[in-house]
């Protein structure tokens, strides 16, 4: 197990007194870190909101027995430095072997996509260089439906899709794959707990393909 000082890996970020960082009336996080003291297996973290955490369990159970599954949910997006210090302290207690990130669906109508487009970048510069030798998957954005009618978008669609689209740009030029979750549900409105989020059998689909997606990059011996 490995520590890094969070001073250390926040030295060369923009901090909330440098800027007006946009808050949310409740701002939360959640940790989960399994076989903490079990190293016999590659070690995977899923980074993303409640969306991540909802499925988290189904990619737990997909790839039991060949590698254990963190996860960081939180309501931070890309430009917060509490985002950058939450990673931090994930990174700084374990060395991964796969990462499956996200961020999107937070910070819609307080971070314009021309902002989302600059801290995307800066948010995969952190990972990379606190976890240099784990391969990244990013994962595109779930669609945000009318609740109740869940066969409709909602009008933050559309800001989800220009996200999804600046983001693949991005994964382009950075040489990391993208595991389409968007293109996924689009088509399963069936599958709506809510607006944004999914019952069991929305959570089981999306656990089977980012646990497929996951197992791709694995090392030989686990798959």
């Amino acid at each position: 197990m490995k520590f890094v000082p969070l001073f250390l890996a926040l030295a060369t970020l923009t901090t909330a007194a440098d800027r007006v960082v946009p808050r949310e009336g409740t701002e939360w996080c959640n940790i989960w870190m399994p076989n903490a003291n079990n190293h016999d297996l590659p070690r995977v973290l899923l980074i993303g909101d409640s969306v991540t955490q909802g499925y988290g369990p189904d990619v737990e159970k997909q790839l039991a027995g060949r590698a254990y599954v963190a996860r960081l949910a939180t309501s931070r997006c890309v430009g917060d430095p509490v985002l950058h210090a939450e990673v931090a302290a994930m990174l700084g207690a374990e060395t991964f072997d796969v990462i499956h990130f996200n961020n999107g669906l937070h910070g819609i109508g307080a971070v314009s996509e021309k902002e989302y487009a600059e801290f995307l970048p800066q948010f995969i510069a952190h990972i990379r260089k606190l976890a240099p030798k784990a391969k990244l998957i990013w994962a595109s954005s779930t669609p945000s439906h009318v609740n109740g009618k869940f066969e409709q978008t909602d009008a933050r669609n559309e800001n989800v899709k220009e996200r999804n689209s600046i983001a693949a740009e991005i994964m382009g030029k950075e040489d990391i794959p993208v595991d389409d979750l968007y293109g996924l549900m689009i088509g399963y409105p069936e599958c709506c707990a809510d607006s944004l989020h999914y019952n069991a059998a929305g959570k089981a689909m999306q656990g089977a393909q980012v646990a497929g997606e996951i197992l791709n990059l694995l090392p030989a011996k686990a798959k």
